[in-house]
């Protein structure tokens, strides 16, 4: 049985992650699923529960930048980023230091960790209520819709996990950047809640890196966030047997529609994307078929995610 933790519970939730066990709790971007990242038996939990390939590394949450500084190899671009950007949506993919604790089964067996400050009060709070570095992938099945709210998460890993710490909808409702500083350029790894023209305002023009080999972060599998409904991008017509994803004036004739954004604010339709999906993933509806979004700004991650959810499906 799964307990539903309020904010009020959170020395419970600390407690269970202190014991071993797993914790969903918000983050900005999307709700994860937490666990003990020092602890091995821990961290092989954590891929069970989500049926995620042991290849994938994990995303470790830690509360600041003298914390995550205790378990990675730190430069002056690393640093920059990290006050910049944290607590915040980024994720710094860094050199584990030569004393670091973290789990290498977190690290999928690489010489690199990924470590991110969320922003989510609750989160920082958990995080300093627990005492430890928390992995924490998005909190849901491998290859699933990530969750937003507390509702997705049950739905998803109901009785597979001790508790869920309910902290309402996430705000920005998308994964978070993945930026690779292990090499000597830069290279973001996955698209997410902080843009490619803020890093490359902090770092100049960026690499994007490819999907070949051993994924060197999460979020870097080629079919991933997939809704059980086919999914057809860049749609300009939709037919009487489509769900419509609409972002802007919505196409007319579609068997159901959500709108992103009435208005085509794409970090309003980042933070409603994975609810819209769950929403329109229904049998009764033969496919969904969504309207072009932009490449700028948060644009970006968003079809990123689209393209990955639709992978291996007729789009």
């Amino acid at each position: 049985m799964t307990e539903r933790l309020s904010e009020a519970q959170l020395d419970r939730a600390a407690a269970l992650l202190r014991d071993g066990a797993l914790v969903a709790f918000p983050t900005e971007t999307v709700y994860g699923l937490g666990g003990d990242a020092t602890n091995d038996r821990t961290v092989a939990a954590i891929f069970a529960a989500k049926g995620r390939p042991t290849f994938n590394p994990l995303i470790v949450h830690v509360t600041d930048l003298a914390t995550a500084e205790k378990l990675a190899d730190f430069d002056g671009r690393a640093r920059d980023l990290a006050r910049r950007f944290w607590p915040g949506p980024l994720t710094l993919v860094l050199k584990r230091s030569d004393d670091c604790p973290i789990s290498r089964l977190a690290s999928a067996g690489l010489e690199t960790v990924a470590l991110r400050a969320p922003a989510h009060p609750l989160a920082q709070t958990l995080l300093h209520a627990a005492g430890r570095p928390l992995a924490a992938p998005s909190a849901n099945r491998s290859g699933h819709v990530s969750p937003t709210t507390a509702d997705h998460v049950l739905d998803e890993l109901g009785g597979r996990i001790a508790a869920i710490l309910d902290g309402g909808p996430c705000r920005v409702g998308i994964e978070s950047t993945v930026i690779d500083l292990s090499e000597p350029t830069p290279a973001i790894l996955r698209p997410g809640g902080v843009t490619r023209e803020q890093l490359e305002a902090a770092l100049g023009r960026l690499a994007q890196t490819g999907n070949s080999g051993t994924p060197r972060s999460p979020g870097m599998l080629e079919r991933h966030y997939a809704p059980a409904r086919p999914l057809r991008l860049a749609a300009t017509t939709v037919t009487p047997d489509e769900a419509l994803l609409a972002f802007g004036a919505p196409l007319t004739g579609a068997a159901a529609t959500v709108n992103l954004s009435p208005t085509r604010d794409v970090t309003e339709a980042a933070a409603n994307l994975f609810a819209a999906l769950r929403e329109l993933d229904q049998p009764r509806f033969k496919a969904i078929a969504v309207m072009p979004i932009p490449e700028s700004g948060l644009g970006a991650a968003i079809n990123d995610r689209l393209r990955r959810a639709a992978r291996g499906r007729a789009n």
